[in-house]
């Protein structure tokens, strides 16, 4: 089997990323399924019916992860990116087609507080 069943980040500052990925993952329908704290430590899982993506605090700025959500959408891909940079994300390529990856791929980049590289993307047609 090849999928992945979830992915994890270290953050820098827990509650400033989780209200950050709570609102720009919430535009493409992702949602916060658990948030928990574990002896000195916080966590948070989102995901839409399991969590398969999770935030963890004890990380340092400056990372280089990539990590791609799927979009319903176009104007989902928008409103990630509009709500991700009014977040406090960091424009890393607006939303458009990049013909370079397949005709129909439209996705939007943007640099999350600790430097992640994080993607809404749309493969369907206009």
């Amino acid at each position: 089997m090849t999928a992945i069943d979830h992915v994890g980040l270290k953050v820098s500052d827990f509650d400033r990323a989780f209200a950050f990925y709570e609102a720009a993952l919430g535009a493409v329908g992702i949602k916060c399924i658990t948030n928990f704290a574990e002896g000195r430590h916080k966590h948070a899982g989102f995901g839409t019916d399991y969590p398969f993506f999770w935030i963890s605090d004890g990380g340092h700025e400056r990372a280089n992860t990539h990590v791609c959500f799927k979009a319903a959408s176009r104007s989902e891909v928008e409103s990630f990116y509009t709500v991700a940079l009014s977040m406090g994300g960091r424009d890393n390529g607006k939303p458009g087609l990049r013909p370079h990856y397949h005709k129909n791929y439209f996705g939007a980049f943007v640099l999350d507080h600790d430097g992640n590289n994080i993607e809404a993307v749309y493969h369907g047609g206009e």
